[in-house]
């Protein structure tokens, strides 16, 4: 499940520039009307703009655009807090020591913030449209990672317990209805809250959404390097003393450090968010689909909510190493994700004009 609607706003790109596929999600459906109805899902409504002073909607789109360019860098947060964790670890008792609390409230604002973002009737109206129908406005991107993550976002209430019970249920006891009920208030009510408030309050909520995004990056950042921090001084102690104790060579102690159950770790998010890129552009390219989705299945896929890991782990089990492996995968799977994105940017999608074309044909 990926917070890909809070953590990467809408850009303002050239045209002769591809686009990375979670950006600005732009859905236009074709009805029987004789004119085109443009369902818009952001933070900012560009009509806003429109009965404002010209010099006014250049300072707006100003200040707009670097907020958005500063939610952007979401990946160097999150490596730029981990050299701090690993350095200082005591920036962040604060929040270890007000966790799990402090925890379950950050990703409850996170997931608030992405309902900010979206209206009741337009997460409705993301299910009723048909999928052929829904276009990206750039290069063709279809935005299938708006409907992935709002089905993995429901589904990871069931899923996520029933998985965590049946995988590490003989290793750890797993309450799978308690774990059920925590995804439940940190994860689905915050984003049906935002998403009510959006409806309600459509003017106040106007003014905070351009903030939302930069406010949900930093606060997952916090999230993720404090439970770094806390492991940070095990992670040391066993590497120094493999260092000091060893008389075996440079390779030979990095090849026993990376078989200590903390390389074990690193190992097992590398293999893991790889695979998650390679086999969901695999499973769509088999599937049929076009450059545009492999990408954006890709991402979905590759992707994850590490906040969510970090929370349930923190809070219903008792060993500070469980919560370890999301906390990395928070680091590591940014850095391979915007990796591949800002790869994938340069790269035009072969057929991202003959997608265009064949959707509006249909």
């Amino acid at each position: 499940m990926t917070l890909s609607l809070c953590f990467f706003p809408p850009f303002s790109y050239k045209k002769d520039r591809p686009r990375i596929p979670f950006k600005n999600y732009i859905i236009s459906t074709r009805p029987k009307m004789s004119r085109q109805r443009v369902l818009t899902v952001n933070c900012v409504e560009e009509n806003s703009h429109n009965n404002l002073p010209a010099a006014v909607v250049q300072v707006k789109s100003r200040w707009e655009e670097w907020l958005s360019t500063a939610a952007s860098l979401y990946p160097v947060y999150v490596t730029v807090g981990g050299i701090v964790a690993c350095l200082r670890p005591s920036t962040f008792s604060w929040c270890v020591n007000a966790g799990p609390t402090s925890y379950s409230l950050a990703l409850g604002f996170i997931m608030l913030s992405m309902g900010l973002t979206l209206e009741l009737k337009d997460l409705f109206n993301l299910f009723l449209q048909r999928p052929l129908s829904v276009t990206l406005i750039a290069q063709g991107d279809v935005p299938l990672s708006v409907v992935m993550t709002l089905c993995t976002t429901l589904g990871a209430v069931v899923l996520t317990p029933f998985l965590t019970m049946i995988l590490a249920g003989t290793y750890v006891p797993v309450d799978a209805i308690k774990l059920s009920i925590s995804t439940l208030q940190v994860v689905v009510a915050p984003i049906l809250l935002g998403s009510y408030l959006q409806s309600k309050f459509p003017r106040a909520v106007k003014m905070v959404t351009p903030f939302a995004p930069l406010l949900a990056v930093l606060t997952s950042s916090l999230l993720a390097c404090s439970v770094f921090s806390e492991n940070v001084v095990r992670l040391r102690s066993s590497m120094v003393g493999m260092s000091v104790s060893s008389d075996l060579s440079l390779f030979h102690r990095a090849q026993a450090i990376l078989a200590s159950e903390y390389g074990a770790i690193v190992i097992s998010v590398l293999l893991l968010h790889s695979a998650g890129f390679l086999e969901g552009y695999l499973a769509a390219a088999f599937g049929g689909f076009g450059e545009p989705q492999r990408r954006a299945i890709s991402i979905e896929v590759g992707m994850q909510n590490s906040s969510l890991g970090v929370v349930l782990a923190t809070a219903h089990f008792a060993s500070p190493l469980v919560a370890l492996p999301p906390a990395m995968s928070a680091v590591i799977m940014n850095i391979m994700g915007s990796t591949l994105g800002f790869f994938w940017r340069y790269i035009d999608p072969c057929d991202s004009k003959t997608s265009v074309e064949a959707t509006d044909k249909s």
